[in-house]
């Protein structure tokens, strides 16, 4: 399953346009992809970059489609979300693990709390990065840290919102709660400005999440920077190479997202396999991406581990 394919990647976070929702039938014909069909365990880690005393594989395995955050329709977000039972979220995650994976970056929900009850009954070395925003009906940190977090980063979309309304220092006091817990902090943005702007007051957050796309941007914005303005969040292929030329004048380690556009640059595996090689090259050595992935049709995680050993060597 992890060699390299060049037809068309089925539904990577994305339906296929032209078959519309798929069926039950063309599923079975398919089949799922997990690990009775995946390559043998590998012997050691992908590649690992440092954060603070742990060491972290560079390619993270995400929460989105877990939750059912496809950031493309309506449809594929729910298909997702009930496609990831507890029992399929634990297969992913030992799936992960096996594949060389060892952090998984998540959000605290129900789902979430049941699964990693699971995995923690079994041998996992699994390693678990908490994304929350601190708002009002979030789980707060005395919650978060039951689940046995060693990082927390302040949610991005929460991060730019709360800039654009002039109120960044409430996420400067979030990262200095979390450092108070006794873990690691980081904060995630999709606003490269930001992220530069952190870096250049010197906050005290371990590490950043930088997003690959600005997709925060609000119908303003998108009108006065690019004269139009798109349905749902806009993905362009100008937005990587600004926020990657951000994370290069960083020293902290950075954990880029959303490479593959979610989804929009799944086409085939040579595609995915190219937008594996730029992240690498274009971000520092001490950087790692964190990548959704979605198992019902093809075994991602295998694949994206092939791309991470060929292209992230350290």
């Amino acid at each position: 399953m992890n060699k390299k394919q060049s037809h068309k990647c089925v539904n990577r976070r994305e339906f296929m346009g032209q078959a519309g929702f798929c069926t039950a039938a063309m599923a079975a014909v398919v089949g799922t992809a997990n690990a009775q069909d995946a390559p043998a365990k590998p012997t050691e880690l992908l590649p690992t970059i440092q954060l603070g005393n742990y060491a972290v594989t560079r390619l993270i395995s995400g929460y989105n489609p877990i939750g059912g955050y496809s950031h493309a329709t309506s449809n594929l977000s729910v298909h997702m979300r009930e496609y990831y039972t507890v029992e399929r979220t634990v297969d992913f995650l030992k799936h992960s693990e096996a594949q060389g994976i060892n952090t998984f970056q998540f959000d605290l929900t129900e789902k979430i709390e049941k699964v990693l009850e699971i995995l923690w009954k079994t041998d996992t070395k699994l390693q678990f990065l908490c994304l929350n925003s601190g708002n009002p009906g979030a789980p707060d940190l005395s919650r978060v840290m039951e689940y046995k977090p060693f990082a927390i980063a302040h949610h991005g979309g929460v991060t730019d919102s709360l800039f654009r309304a002039g109120k960044a220092g409430m996420v400067h006091d979030y990262v200095k709660k979390v450092h108070d817990k006794g873990v690691l902090a980081g904060v995630s943005a999709h606003n490269p400005d930001n992220i530069k702007r952190m870096a250049d007051e010197g906050w005290e957050n371990d590490f950043f999440m930088t997003c690959a796309h600005h997709v925060t941007r609000t119908r303003e914005e998108m009108e006065k920077q690019l004269g139009q303005i798109t349905f749902g969040e806009p993905f362009f292929e100008s937005d990587p190479p600004r926020m990657a030329s951000i994370v290069r004048q960083i020293d902290k380690p950075c954990l880029m997202f959303k490479i593959l556009a979610a989804g929009r640059r799944c086409d085939s595996q040579d595609r995915v396999g190219e937008a594996f090689k730029w992240a690498f090259e274009n971000i520092k050595k001490t950087d790692a991406v964190i990548v959704g992935m979605f198992q019902q049709y093809q075994d991602e995680i295998a694949l994206n581990a092939e791309f991470t050993r060929k292209y992230g060597q350290v």
